[in-house]
C-alpha cells in the first residue's frame, strides 16, 4: 500500500472538488452544518465517484447521509452497552466504596476501548461497502467485511489508519492556531471542515479499493 501516494491523490481530490468552484464549495459548507447532507456527500465519495461529485440532488444526500448516521449508530450499540455494564454503575456506588468504583471504571473505560476500536475498523470498511453495494444491509455483512479486510492486510488496514490520524492531529493543531483569530479565523476553519471531510473519505475510499480484485 502506497501512502505516500494515497494522501497524494486524497489532497488533489480534495482540492479539486472545491477549489476554484466556490459555488460548490459553500454549499459544501452548509452541508457540514445540516449533518446528513455532508455524510450523504461522503457516501457520494465512498461509492469511488471520480472526480468529486456535485453538491445536487439534495433530498437523496440528506437520505443516504441518514441511512449512513444510522449505520454508524447501530455499530455504536455495543460500545453504549458496555459502558453502561461497566461504568454507569460503578458510578453508582462511588460513594460507597471509591476504590471499588475507580477500579471498575478504569476496566470498563479499558474493555470500551478496545471494543471501540474493533468496531471502527468494521465499521469503517461496512459503511464505504453500502456505498459501495447501494445496500445498507451490505454495511453489516461481518462475513464479507473481514475477508474484504484480511485482503487489504489488517498490518497495511491499521497503519493506514495511523497515517490518517497524524495527518488529522496536523489539520486539527492548524484549526486550534486559526480559531483564535476573530472572525476571520472561524470563517476559514468553517470552510476547511468540507475539504477535510472529502480529504478523509477519498483515503478511506482508496484504502477499501487498495484490495487486490477476485481472479
Amino acid at each position: 500500500m502506497d501512502f505516500g501516494n494515497m494522501l497524494g491523490d486524497s489532497f488533489s481530490y480534495a482540492k479539486d472538488a472545491v477549489w476554484g468552484k466556490w459555488g460548490r464549495w459553500i454549499l459544501l459548507v452548509i452541508s457540514t452544518i445540516i449533518f446528513p447532507l455532508i455524510m450523504g456527500y461522503m457516501v457520494r465519495i465512498y461509492s469511488g465517484v471520480k472526480p468529486a461529485p456535485e453538491a445536487e440532488n439534495w433530498v437523496g444526500m440528506f437520505i443516504d447521509g441518514l441511512k449512513l448516521w444510522i449505520i454508524g449508530l447501530i455499530y455504536a450499540i455495543p460500545v453504549f452497552i458496555i459502558m453502561t455494564i461497566f461504568i454507569i454503575p460503578a458510578a453508582m456506588v462511588a460513594d460507597g466504596d471509591p476504590m471499588l468504583a475507580i477500579g471498575s471504571i478504569g476496566i470498563g473505560l479499558i474493555v470500551t476501548l478496545i471494543v471501540a476500536i474493533i468496531i471502527s475498523l468494521i465499521a469503517a470498511i461496512g459503511m464505504i461497502r453500502f456505498a459501495q453495494k447501494d445496500s445498507m444491509g451490505q454495511a453489516f455483512a461481518f462475513g464479507a467485511i473481514l475477508e474484504h479486510i484480511g485482503k487489504i492486510g489488517w498490518g497495511s488496514y491499521i497503519i493506514a489508519l495511523i497515517v490518517l490520524w497524524i495527518v488529522g492531529i496536523v489539520f486539527g493543531f492548524i484549526v486550534g492556531i486559526l480559531v483564535v483569530i476573530p472572525v476571520l479565523g472561524w470563517l476559514i476553519t468553517l470552510f476547511l471542515y468540507p475539504v477535510w471531510i472529502i480529504f478523509t473519505a477519498r483515503y478511506m475510499t482508496l484504502i477499501y479499493e487498495s484490495a487486490p480484485a477476485p481472479a
